[in-house]
């Protein structure tokens, strides 16, 4: 089904797992929480994401199993149960990699407005590509589900092009990028205003 190589895969991994450890320094994916993925092919598309189950401050290259435009893994192992939803933001927004951690401030803020949080008038907006100034953006809520389905269309009816994010009310933050790093450096913008946010209200 694939012209992925095992090679490219671990390749993945390695990058995943890094990123991972990153956000796991930070406290927000504790536990088992949380889960990473990086596309491999556009068409057909195909993820690496995160191996389910796993201490995401201690993946190695080897923790990750490629899926399929729906969620399916294509191989071994067990991918996280969200790796539909990766997959959809792939589809939905063209983005390379899509980081789902659960951050205290994205749950706090997401039960405070859960109509959309708005930034305004702040220098990190210009981390995702808004300006500083005179631009207002809004961060979008959605209701949780279990379903990854009813998940993805919410989110895909609720998103904003202007902010490649958007909070799951009580369960965590949703970010994505062109590649790896991008999405990490968009994970940690939108994690920042979020803080802000909560800290001056």
């Amino acid at each position: 089904m694939s012209d992925v190589t095992e090679q490219a895969l671990k390749a993945a991994g390695a990058v995943l797992a890094a990123e991972s450890a990153r956000f796991a320094s930070f406290g927000w994916m504790r536990g088992t929480s949380g889960n990473l993925s990086q596309v491999l092919s556009r068409d057909p598309l195909l993820l690496a994401v995160t191996a389910s189950g796993h201490d995401k401050g201690e993946l190695t290259e080897n923790d990750v199993v490629l899926v399929d435009g729906e969620g399916r893994a294509t191989g071994e192992g067990r991918p996280s149960a969200e790796a539909e939803l990766h997959a959809r933001v792939a589809r939905l927004t063209g983005a390379g990699a899509v980081v789902h951690v659960h951050t205290v401030a994205s749950v706090a803020m997401g039960h405070r407005e859960p109509g959309g949080i708005v930034f305004r008038d702040l220098e990190m907006l210009k981390g995702v590509g808004q300006s500083a100034e005179g631009v207002e953006v809004t961060l979008p809520v959605i209701a949780n589900s279990q379903d990854m389905k009813v998940l993805g269309d919410r989110l895909e009816a609720a998103r904003d092009p202007r902010m490649p994010a958007v909070v799951v009310a009580g369960h965590g933050l949703y970010v994505w990028g062109a590649d790896p790093r991008q999405a990490r450096h968009h994970t940690e913008v939108v994690e920042w205003l979020l803080e802000l946010t909560l800290t001056n209200r």
